[in-house]
């Protein structure tokens, strides 16, 4: 059994680890507030940029000169997972959980005798990665040192993407981060964004108004689909930041709670070991007396 002082040390052990989960929730919650406005703020001209290519690509459908980001190169053999997870730890299942989504993705393509490679964003995501796919990673984007996420972010991201595609290194690719739902809600997403996946027009949409375009319909989407990538990037990042100090807030509230718990434990265990061992000390001394 361990001694009184083994216990006092660790209850004080305990007590400064709580302190330490406190203040990271506390921290957690402080940015979380900023990161939520942000994804917030961003799904609004993501969701638009979507109906404003999905109107010009239903008026583009079936041209010849269609881009290969919308039409697709015409095979779907090679796929690019572009994983998007957070730099640092100590968040739940935030990581791990889209991470899972895109082995469970590569594995299922695999089984098809698709060709996969990874494409990673974030240094979680790619330990993790490594461990099994460590062949199949084709770059690592680490934002460690990026204070606040920024568009040009994205966009250095996007290029890259870009770049290995006219390279004609992948067929299709799949954007992977979690969506941010609430503090106890992330939902790990998949997304397909090359080639593009148009939402279909509504049902009940007009089938009477037309449209003219300056220039074609085929040359505004080959400068819109590039930044609509870059775009569809950034919601990723903006929502799986907010996903992050989501997560780490409710970790962290959940470890302060254990600690406290742990400390309650310990403390009984301690004053009962402490009454035993004075009242062990106290039969010595009537004893001793006695037998005087």
């Amino acid at each position: 059994m361990a001694s009184l002082k083994d216990m006092r040390v660790r209850i004080a052990s305990t007590k400064a680890t709580q302190k330490i989960t406190k203040a990271m929730q506390m921290v957690a919650a402080s940015k979380l507030r900023r990161a939520q406005h942000a994804a917030e703020a961003a799904r609004p001209y993501a969701d638009k940029m979507d109906a404003v290519i999905s109107n010009i690509a239903a008026a583009a459908s079936g041209s010849p000169g269609a881009p290969t980001l919308l039409a697709g190169t015409g095979k779907d053999q090679v796929h690019l997972l572009l994983v998007c997870t957070g730099e640092r730890g100590l968040s739940g299942a935030f990581n791990s959980s889209i991470v899972r989504l895109a082995r469970e993705r590569a594995l299922a393509l695999a089984a098809q005798g698709k060709e996969v490679k990874f494409f990673c964003v974030g240094r979680k995501g790619y330990e993790q990665l490594r461990r099994t796919f460590d062949r199949q990673i084709v770059e690592h984007v680490d934002l460690r040192a990026v204070r606040q996420l920024g568009f040009v972010n994205a966009e250095d991201i996007a290029q890259k993407v870009l770049a290995r595609f006219d390279a004609g290194e992948f067929d299709v690719c799949t954007l992977f981060y979690s969506r941010f739902k609430s503090v106890i809600a992330q939902i790990p997403t998949a997304q397909q964004i090359i080639p593009l996946e148009v939402t279909a027009p509504a049902a009940n949409a007009s089938s009477s108004t037309s449209y003219e375009y300056e220039p074609e319909e085929d040359e505004i989407l080959t400068r819109l689909l590039p930044r609509n990538l870059a775009v569809q990037v950034f919601r990723a990042l903006l929502e799986n930041n907010a996903s992050f100090y989501g997560a780490q807030m409710s970790a962290m509230d959940n470890a302060t709670r254990n600690a406290g718990e742990m400390i309650r434990k310990q403390t009984l265990i301690y004053n009962r070991t402490r009454q035993a061992q004075i009242t062990k000390e106290l039969i010595e001394i009537i004893s001793g007396a006695e037998a005087v």
